[in-house]
């Protein structure tokens, strides 16, 4: 499906679940219709009051294929696959599905070594540099691993989504209200990345119905 992305990577603890839920609000803000399908058995259905994105629970397979069946119909929406970590045969049928795939990585020689791993594994993906350091020495260090570490896989590589504690939020059930302008630009500035590379429109159509779960 050319509008399913996923979200995956072998490692666990790299912000796959954030950057699912930070993507999925982005695109809400840019007037799109998103849904984020949650697949971690470890992890809880979130509550949709409130938010810009529709979350669903997709840890059973048989409603995962009821939603990707839908979606099929529904043209006009994007889905975001949260794939969780250490599971490399859902990996694999994730990015097979999807028409887009990002492998998070942290700022560690571990996550590095792992996400080239997986960008041999799955050669249309891109590596996302996730919960990156904000502070302008500790960003320097980290740019130069990638450099040493990553400089073959420069053109698959993402500009960082950078630490912004706020995230946290969209991972509550109930979410707050009201978000800070650090989480919803540093979202719109994510979707707008994923969106060029999907060569799709900054801004969506007006809405029409949302899919059935």
């Amino acid at each position: 499906m050319q509008r399913l992305i996923c979200v995956i990577g072998n490692k666990g603890g790299t912000g796959k679940t954030t950057i699912t839920h930070v993507l999925c609000h982005g695109l809400g803000l840019l007037g799109w219709r998103a849904i984020a399908i949650l697949t971690d058995s470890q992890r809880q259905p979130l509550s949709k009051q409130g938010r810009r994105y529709v979350p669903v629970d997709g840890r059973e397979p048989e409603v995962l294929d009821k939603i990707v069946a839908k979606l099929e119909t529904t043209p006009d929406w994007l889905a975001v696959i949260d794939g969780g970590g250490n599971r490399p045969a859902l990996d694999r049928q994730f990015y097979e599905m999807s028409g887009m795939a990002l492998l998070p990585f942290r700022d560690s020689p571990e996550d590095m070594r792992t996400v080239m791993d997986d960008l041999d594994a799955f050669p249309n993906a891109y590596a996302l540099p996730s919960q990156w350091p904000t502070n302008p020495w500790q960003q320097l260090a980290a740019e130069r691993s990638v450099d040493d570490m990553m400089l073959t896989y420069r053109t698959r590589i993402l500009d960082p989504v950078y630490t912004v504690s706020a995230s946290k939020q969209l991972l509550q059930i109930q979410m707050p209200s009201a978000l800070p302008n650090a989480l919803n630009n540093m979202s719109r500035s994510l979707a707008w990345r994923v969106l060029q590379k999907m060569g799709l429109p900054r801004h969506a159509e007006p809405p029409h119905t949302a899919p059935n779960r």
